[in-house]
């Protein structure tokens, strides 16, 4: 089978025994991020995070491509590190969101390509828009968690997305139109 350490990964390393069906891990919300940057006027890079959010693996330990990722986080749960950016973001520039706006990522195919990565696909909902994107995802570890006493397991991934796609490119090409995205997550095994 192809990467058995990053299949167990993703079944966040699973006690024992060979799984026939997916598992459920939820999110660790506490300590999942997503950050972002885009350069502003060639002068510096810009940050913004989101944090809290809601999200599940399945995982099929003897089919890890039937696997899949689900999350989904209200838009007004950025951080952008100053008030008025952030109401800024939410005006018809850019968002003009309402308050329950959500941004969701759903993935439609998980291809693994080493020992500890993998190739995830999966169509990103931003702005009420709905484009494919592929994160690049790295295994960090996996085992009992000390505090929890469950299966644990930490991913990192990255990806690259267009505003414009969005409907987002407001001020482009000075404000980047590329946005990266840095994510760290830590999911738990789902109580039965």
């Amino acid at each position: 089978m192809k990467s058995t350490l990053f299949a167990a990964a993703l079944a966040a390393a699973a006690a024992t025994g060979a799984a026939a069906a997916p598992e459920k891990y939820m999110l660790d919300a506490s300590h999942s991020q997503i950050l972002f940057d885009y350069n502003h006027l060639g002068f510096s890079t810009t940050w913004g995070m989101f944090s809290g959010f809601e999200g599940e693996i399945m995982f099929d330990q003897e089919n890890p491509a039937a696997s899949s990722v689900n999350v989904s986080m209200p838009l007004n749960m950025m951080f952008t590190g100053w008030q008025a950016r952030f109401d800024h973001f939410m005006t018809k520039d850019f968002f003009d969101a309402t308050e329950d706006e959500t941004v969701s990522f759903s993935s439609t195919a998980i291809e693994v390509t080493g020992d500890s990565t993998a190739k995830i696909t999966g169509d990103l909902t931003l702005n009420g828009v709905t484009k494919p994107v592929v994160l690049d995802a790295k295994l960090n570890q996996t085992g009992e968690h000390p505090m929890a006493k469950k299966p644990w397991a930490g991913f990192d991934a990255t990806a690259t997305v267009l505003r414009s796609d969005f409907n987002l490119g407001q001020f482009a090409p000075f404000v980047s139109d590329e946005v990266n995205i840095k994510i760290s997550i830590e999911a738990m095994k789902a109580d039965s």
